[in-house]
């Protein structure tokens, strides 16, 4: 049943931590001095003089810090916030996603939404839910529960068109993204779902395009225009939310008609769940790739354990800092799940305290399995390439214009597993010379520590 976030903080019930238990992070020993060549890497690189720069290194396992510099000053860390959620799902949510919650009321079955992302996701799709509502022989209808604003705090209006800004919502489909699949040559590309082929025109001729995109579409509504390409190309496009919008896919994808209702629980409902995937499937997507829109929706389906009155996503922000990340070293800023917010404000060293939280209380293994691979997957794929095929390097890349942030686990040559923080805020320039010297101070590391 639900646990109220009262409930939750007065006696921590129904909290499944999984294969970990709760218990106090490692403490760290006396800080030993900072490694001098360590210390001339960092503090004399010209590629990293004109920014503001902060690191902390200390060994994963026993806490011991190795090196700090600039550790207890607050950087805006970007995609690294995605560790906090996923942290946060690791004590709020169970071994599996709730697809959605429901009620049977005599010969209607009403239902709502948790937030799961996965329901016809372009990359971790799931057909749970639509199986589950078109095999029911009751009448459908949805009920809109009280939900976030489509965009966090903080964020860039003007990225609505983009594949990395959907907005959120309770009962998300299809990624809240519409793929285009375009063909050179020809002017109007495939369309997923079809729906919004109706919706989407060629471009006339001599119509600007200052952005060089394949897809615009209008700020305020769902209309698409695509531009012509000499070569093959895949997009995806935000499309504008609303249950009215809702109503006609699930109508369309489900093939029998689904009513809307207020959303109201009664005292004498009984509410079910219906089961959707792993939660690693998830966590493992958003971290390596860092899909921005499941790291959203992760915080809404934390909320939705929480209570059954709405979803928020202030809700397992404050359950987490009171409860789980009161001792980090300085309190983070944390605003939203996916760290498209400028608002977020974080040290390197607390960043590097959660990794040595989450070291503690999960199993390396998994750990490691759910973050980019140096030269394997999403955004490391192409640099921290491994070593006699091992990797070395597993990490979240935290990134916004002018600021590149890597945090993450590094596997030294002898065999030590350290916990990092390497922060870069207010680059004037390109980052690629920032990225290319944090990969030859961090190889240093591995070497020499």
């Amino acid at each position: 049943m639900f646990v109220s976030v009262f409930r939750l903080l007065a006696g921590l019930v129904l909290l499944p931590l999984g294969v970990f238990a709760q218990s106090e992070a490692p403490v760290p020993a006396r800080r030993a001095p900072n490694p001098a060549w360590l210390d001339a890497l960092v503090t004399t690189s010209p590629a990293l003089r004109q920014h503001h720069v902060g690191v902390s290194v200390a060994d994963a396992t026993t806490g011991e810090k190795l090196y700090e510099l600039n550790a207890d000053k607050y950087f805006t860390p970007a995609s690294a916030m995605k560790l906090l959620s996923v942290y946060a799902g690791l004590h709020l949510l169970s071994d599996s996603v709730p697809a959605l919650r429901y009620v049977v009321r005599g010969d209607s079955l009403i239902f709502w939404g948790t937030g799961d992302p996965t329901l016809l996701h372009g990359d971790v799709p799931s057909r749970r839910a639509l199986t589950f509502l078109q095999s029911r022989p009751e009448k459908l209808f949805y009920a809109a529960i009280p939900s976030v604003a489509p965009y966090g705090p903080g964020w860039t209006w003007d990225d609505y068109n983009y594949y990395y800004q959907p907005e959120r919502g309770a009962f998300p489909v299809y990624g809240h993204t519409v793929r285009f699949y375009g063909t050179a040559g020809r002017a109007v590309p495939r369309i997923y779902p079809r729906f919004f082929g109706p919706l989407t025109q060629a471009a006339p001729a001599g119509t600007p395009n200052p952005q060089d995109d394949h897809v615009r579409r209008a700020e305020l509504e769902n209309r698409f225009t695509v531009f012509p390409s000499q070569k093959n190309w895949v997009d995806e496009t935000p499309f504008r939310t609303s249950p009215a919008l809702l109503q006609q896919l699930l109508q369309d994808t489900l093939r029998r008609p689904v009513g809307v209702v207020p959303f109201r629980i009664g005292p004498q409902d009984s509410v079910r769940v219906v089961h959707g995937l792993p939660v690693d499937s998830l966590y493992r997507r958003l971290l390596r790739v860092s899909d921005n829109f499941l790291a959203e929706q992760l915080l809404l389906l934390c909320s939705s354990r929480l209570g059954p009155d709405s979803l928020s996503t202030r809700r397992p922000i404050r359950v987490m800092q009171k409860l789980y990340l009161a001792d980090l070293p300085d309190a983070p800023r944390w605003v939203d799940g996916s760290g498209l917010s400028r608002l977020n404000l974080i040290t390197p060293r607390t960043m590097t305290g959660l990794l040595l939280k989450l070291h503690q209380e999960v199993p390396e293994a998994r750990l490691l399995s759910l973050l980019a691979a140096g030269g394997g997957q999403g955004t490391l794929r192409r640099r921290y390439r491994p070593v006699a095929d091992r990797p070395w390097l597993w990490g979240k890349t935290g990134t916004l214009t002018n600021n590149h942030n890597l945090v993450g686990y590094l596997r030294t040559n002898s065999g030590r597993l350290l916990a990092f923080s390497f922060m870069n805020n207010n680059m004037p320039g390109d980052d690629a010379p920032v990225r290319a010297e944090m990969e030859r101070i961090l190889t240093q590391v591995r070497e020499r520590l």
